[in-house]
Order: C-alpha cells, then structure tokens, then sequence
C-alpha cells in the first residue's frame, strides 16, 4: 500500500495542496517517540512526525517541548513544502505530462477508478490525464483524508517550524523540495504506475487506516508503526523500499553523524517511517558508531 511512500509525497503536497497524516494507544509509552544521540559537546534529538493531523490531535508533552526548547535550530526532510513559488514550478516541470494521458500509463479500469475518485474530490478527469501517475497518486490519496477533518496546517512539521519562527531558531533541511519531488518523478514507468493503483487500493480500504496509523504514532507505539509503514512495503515492493526509505536513511545518517562531530544542540524532525524497522535512520547510525537512545 506504500504508506510511507505515500507519507513523504504528502509533504511535497502540502505546498500544492496538502499533506499527510497518522493516531491508537499504546501500554508502554503515551506519547510520540523520542531519540537522542550524543556525544562530549553535541546532541541531536530525532522525532517522528506525522505530516497531516486534526486540529484538535494532542501530540505535544513536556517532554518533546523541552527537547525543541534546548534545541538551537531544527531541522526537518525538506524546508520550502508550504510556498507555492517553491513547489509550482516543480510540479509544473515534474508533475505533469499533458503528451502522454493517465489513461494511457496505467489502463481503462484503474483510470476509471481513479476518475470517480478525482471527481469526488473536485479535481476533472481532464486535470487527471494530464497528471503523471505519482501525482495522481498524491492527489487522490488527500482527497478522503482532508474530508475527514486532517489539516497539513495541523502536521508536525507546520506546528514546529512556527515554533522555531517565533522563538528565532534556524532552519536546515536534509534534502531539497526538488530533490524529494525527484524520488517520486525519477521512479521507472512501470513503478510509478503500480504507486497509483496501490495507492487507489489503499484509498478504497478509507480513513480508518489513517487513524490507526495516528493512534500508533500519538501513543508512541513503534512495533504497529512499523508494521504500518515498513513491513508491507518491503516485502511487497522492495525496489521502492530501498530508494525511498534505505538510501535516503543512509543518507540523512551520514549528514547526522556530520552534524554531530559540531557542537550544540538540535531538534531533527523526519516522517515516523524513517525511525522505525531495521533500515532506520537509527540503524544507519548504529553502522556508523553512533548509538541513538529513546527518550523515556
């Protein structure tokens, strides 16, 4: 179902449109998780996020914000997602392929699929054919959630990054909002047309998916995130499960061990299927020497 692919896409969409979102209880822990790795003169605290939540989610503890407290500057996968003069023209150049029509990539039945659902959300089927599948994907899959009452001005990243404005602290990013769009625009043809028709299955299976994946996340619950964004999407889709997660992972953890040999304190914030499973950016570290501890 590709959850955490659809998870990061989100994010490029809340400067389009929107993004994405997760919420069930947990015994042990009964807030979202928390990392930290350090060492003599340095700590970098790493959360999970949810892209997308309701305005009324309760994530916050005394916790987490005395991590963001401390921290001097925050860093998140991408700065940039909520600017239209950032985003449009990358979805002008990357999202769209007026030449070749949807319907023609992924076939009669799943373009009527996805037209009924383009419709319920507003969007024509004339707008949809001139969609690439990724954007298509990302299109549809928001339509049910902001229904349902999930606003991207709710998400982690949003509630953060305001926070960071207002008490000064600095921005950085892992990776450029082209270089995240391109995860997705460079995936092979075949691919990228089996994320829209998992994505269409995912959307039919409807918004009691995304609670539970909100609940797992609010209470702190890493084994049900995991199984949610990890578990499927490696063994049903390992090429994608390698691009998306395991080298980006690979990556951010070498920009933190890079960090790290600074000083000073930092509060990172990347989508929850980054830190969870066995190719996590925890994981990555570990390969690297650096231990990550979760904060209880």
């Amino acid at each position: 179902m590709l959850r955490d692919l659809n998870r990061s896409a989100r994010r490029l969409w809340t400067g389009m449109i929107s993004a994405l979102a997760v919420a069930v209880a947990g015994p042990a822990f009964a807030e979202p998780a928390l990392w930290a790795i350090k060492d003599k003169d340095s700590t970098i605290y790493l959360f999970g996020t949810i892209h997308v939540l309701k305005p009324d989610t309760q994530w916050r503890s005394a916790k987490i914000d005395q991590a963001f407290k401390n921290s001097g500057e925050l860093t998140l996968e991408i700065v940039g997602a909520d600017d239209p003069a950032v985003m449009q023209p990358l979805i002008l150049k990357y999202g769209l392929d007026p030449a070749k029509p949807l319907s023609s990539k992924i076939g009669p039945e799943a373009f009527k699929h996805a037209a009924e659902l383009a419709q319920g959300g507003g969007v024509p089927p004339q707008a949809l054919e001139a969609m690439r599948p990724w954007l298509a994907a990302i299109s549809l899959s928001m339509a049910p959630v902001i229904k349902a009452g999930y606003d991207p001005r709710s998400g982690v990243e949003q509630v953060l990054a305001k926070s960071a404005a207002e008490t000064g602290k600095a921005k950085n990013a892992l990776e450029t909002p082209e270089q995240q769009i391109r995860f997705f625009a460079d995936l092979p043809a075949k691919t990228e047309a089996d994320f829209l028709r998992a994505t269409l299955d995912d959307v039919d299976e409807g918004v009691a998916k995304i609670d539970t994946m909100v609940a797992a996340w609010a209470a702190g619950d890493v084994a049900e995130l995991e199984k949610q964004f990890v578990t499927e999407m490696k063994g049903d889709y390992p090429e994608l499960y390698e691009l998306l997660l395991v080298k980006r992972n690979q990556d951010w953890a070498s920009q933190l061990k890079t960090k790290l040999a600074g000083s000073g304190v930092s509060f990172v914030a990347v989508g929850s299927g980054h830190l969870v499973g066995p190719d996590s950016v925890q994981a990555q570290l570990a390969k690297l020497g650096i231990k990550a501890e979760r904060i209880e």
